[in-house]
């Protein structure tokens, strides 16, 4: 990428430091702006030289174009990373996949059942916040988020955490013998959550579907008085003797 805003480079002058110093320590003899000036100046460089790149470089990104392709059911997963533009950050490393149960190659209900088991507190009935999924998706039988950040690299964090869904399927679609049907779900992760969001949501099965407007019992609504009908018949005989008088009153005139 080619520097447009170097002025050395535009005016074609190389200059060293003894010929700073030569030009710091020359007199002011009212031939040069202030300080403030030359601060505005430089800023009006450094926007140049932007408006520059956009004009010259951007351009020549169309070649890198993609279009968009629709996920399929045979990558479900859903990766979600953090970037500061290029800036270097701990937090660039971090992975974070997010897959909804029903996405994956489960057999049968016990395996779904085991799943969720062993996902522990990785597993939620509604889609993460941070994971990357709408709200406005069908829970079904929940997601399951796993991060992580322990490697400096980040294609060795998601490798880790790709690595983790595919043993969590292992153990959940292998037989056994014993299907983990008595055992209940641990939802203690999701109450405390809840608790600490103080909407309300842990109290009445409210976890596994946030009511609506559209919830409340019809038979609660107060209803409201039926306007009479004896009511309209009143105003309209008042107002026919008013429209007689005044076609008897228009002869008398003329």
């Amino acid at each position: 990428m080619e520097d447009y805003g170097d002025p050395e480079k535009i005016s074609g002058i190389q200059l060293t430091p003894n010929d700073y110093e030569d030009i710091l320590s020359d007199d002011y003899e009212d031939d040069d702006t202030v300080t403030l000036g030359h601060i505005q100046l430089q800023r009006q460089r450094e926007t140049l030289h932007y408006l520059r790149l956009i004009e010259h470089e951007m351009p020549k990104l169309v070649a890198y174009r993609k279009p968009f392709i629709r996920p399929t059911p045979e990558t479900p997963l859903v990766v979600r990373s953090i970037s500061y533009g290029g800036e270097p950050h701990p937090a660039t490393a971090k992975r974070v996949v997010t897959v909804a149960v029903d996405d994956l190659p489960l057999k049968s209900e016990d395996a779904i059942h085991r799943f969720k088991l062993l996902a522990g507190p990785r597993w939620s009935p509604r889609p993460p916040a941070d994971g990357g999924i709408s709200n406005l998706e069908e829970w079904g039988n929940g997601y399951v988020k796993i991060a992580c950040e322990s490697f400096p690299d980040p294609e060795m964090n998601l490798r880790w955490a790709s690595d983790v869904v595919n043993r969590l399927l292992k153990e959940a679609n292998a037989p056994s013998s014993d299907k983990f049907r008595d055992v209940p779900l641990d939802l203690r992760h999701i109450f405390a959550k809840a608790r600490k969001a103080k909407r309300g949501e842990h109290l009445r099965g409210r976890l596994y579907q946030r009511p609506t407007k559209h919830d409340f019992p019809q038979e609660w609504l107060p209803q409201l008085p039926e306007e009479p009908e004896e009511a309209e018949d009143i105003e309209q005989d008042v107002s026919q003797p008013q429209s007689e008088g005044r076609e008897e009153l228009l002869p008398r005139l003329l």
